[in-house]
């Protein structure tokens, strides 16, 4: 079962691969949005819409309370907030890394969200209090994954679903092309534009490090979640997981 998180280089325990991390992020926050829709020729724009659509009937409930975890600067948020009725619940917004949530933030409160600064592993929030967690592209960063899976279930209501999208290394040709270019070309452009060399190394690494998915399920499952299932997108390069809590 999967159990080791994200681990930075330099890095030997989870408290300063969590600080390497938040670091990581505070520092390409300024130019995150735009290395994002620029080194994924805008396709990240299509998997937050269709993993938001993916949860339409949950958010489409006015009492429903929906918590976007590492949330960054705030898109998926936004895609969220596309499937909420006027009279609904805010969307929380979660993230560690605060000028990440400072960027986020500017966008997503005038349209109904609430930034929360907390991390992924201790969130201040209740005991079954969330009917929708979902995080994008943030789980795989995270310096535990059981545990975070442990506290997503705590925080969920019987019933409350889990969406976690991320990344995956698909097989084949594309697994090859797909390879290169998020080994070779995605560091060097990233580190360039950004002007910070370490995120745009760890990016790949942390990639090539992140359970498969039926690793990953098996560990959703062994945590409780039912119903648990990938469904991939763009031949594979990232996926949606999702699990529903007994």
């Amino acid at each position: 079962m999967t159990v080791t998180g994200a681990q930075p280089e330099g890095t030997g325990d989870e408290a300063s691969a969590a600080a390497a991390v938040r670091s990581m992020f505070d520092q390409i926050a300024p130019r995150y949005d735009l290395l994002n829709h620029v080194l994924s020729c805008n396709i990240d724009r299509v998997w937050w819409r269709r993993a938001a659509g993916s949860f339409r009937q949950v958010l489409a409930r006015p009492d429903a309370q929906i918590l976007d975890l590492c949330c960054g600067t705030g898109d998926m948020t936004l895609a969220l907030l596309r499937h909420r009725p006027k009279n609904g619940l805010p969307v929380l917004a979660a993230d560690f890394a605060h000028q990440m949530l400072l960027r986020g933030a500017a966008k997503f409160i005038p349209r109904g969200a609430v930034p929360v600064e907390a991390d992924a592993l201790h969130l201040p929030l209740p005991s079954h209090s969330i009917d929708l967690l979902i995080t994008a592209f943030g789980f795989r960063n995270l310096a535990n994954y059981r545990a975070g899976l442990e506290e997503f279930y705590r925080t969920l209501k019987p019933g409350g679903e889990l969406g976690i999208l991320d990344f995956s290394e698909p097989g084949g040709l594309m697994g090859k092309l797909y390879a290169f270019y998020f080994r070779r070309v995605l560091p060097t452009v990233g580190s360039l534009v950004s002007g910070v060399s370490g995120p745009y190394r760890y990016l790949p690494s942390s990639v090539q490090r992140f359970p498969a998915p039926p690793e990953l399920l098996q560990t959703m499952e062994s945590v409780g979640f039912e119903q648990v299932s990938w469904t991939p997108y763009s031949f594979g390069i990232a996926g949606l997981y999702r699990g529903v809590k007994r």
